[in-house]
């Protein structure tokens, strides 16, 4: 064997062997950023943590669903997201954290709006895959819940369109179709009556 050909074992197997480091540091990471207990290490994130446990998705079925749940896609095919979402928003979020004064509910309660809609926008954007993952073949009761789950299939919503503040303490609704294409926060009219034709 060559002196070429050890060094180029050499670096294939020291390649190998980064890359392997690599993949296990990132989803090392990934599982860590992903606890509830990092998550709920800034002061704000207390609160909404305690408004899960009070609420109908925390329990009621024997399922205990964590911040991640519903606020980072999982999954292997949902990876790429799960990593954006911690780079890009936890980013912007730490940012946040240490810019405003969420010292008390009171002071949380004047941004939980726009925190809101922006867990809203993420969740449309990614097509509510975290509602997806538990609520597989959704089959409501009811036929004006089972009228308007057809509508949605054919108007191109997604389960955040209609199902906002289910966990957390109420903000208004968000319209997020037309949040989209105005670039801002717009509120929802009353609702979905639009879709009658």
């Amino acid at each position: 064997m060559t002196a070429l050909q050890k060094g180029a074992i050499g670096t294939l197997l020291t390649g190998a062997l980064l890359g392997i480091v690599l993949v296990g540091v990132v989803f090392g990471g990934e599982a860590a950023l992903s606890t509830e207990e990092f998550c709920t290490s800034c002061h704000s994130m207390t609160y909404t943590q305690e408004e899960l446990r009070e609420s109908t998705h925390y329990g009621a079925l024997g399922a205990n669903p964590g911040c991640k749940d519903c606020h980072i896609p999982q999954g292997f095919r949902n990876f790429h997201l799960a990593v954006y979402t911690h780079v890009v928003d936890g980013a912007r979020e730490l940012w946040l954290e240490m810019v405003n004064d969420y010292s008390t509910l009171e002071k949380f309660n004047e941004r939980r709006l726009i925190m809101a809609h922006d867990a809203r926008m993420n969740l449309k954007k990614w097509d509510s895959v975290t509602c997806r993952d538990c609520h597989k073949n959704p089959d409501p009761p009811g036929e004006d819940a089972q009228a308007a789950h057809k509508r949605m299939e054919t108007h191109g919503a997604t389960c955040i369109d209609c199902h906002q503040n289910l966990v957390h303490e109420e903000a208004p609704m968000t319209d997020l179709d037309a949040s989209r294409a105005e670039g801002k926060l717009v509120l929802k009219a009353d609702d979905w009556d639009d879709w009658d034709n």
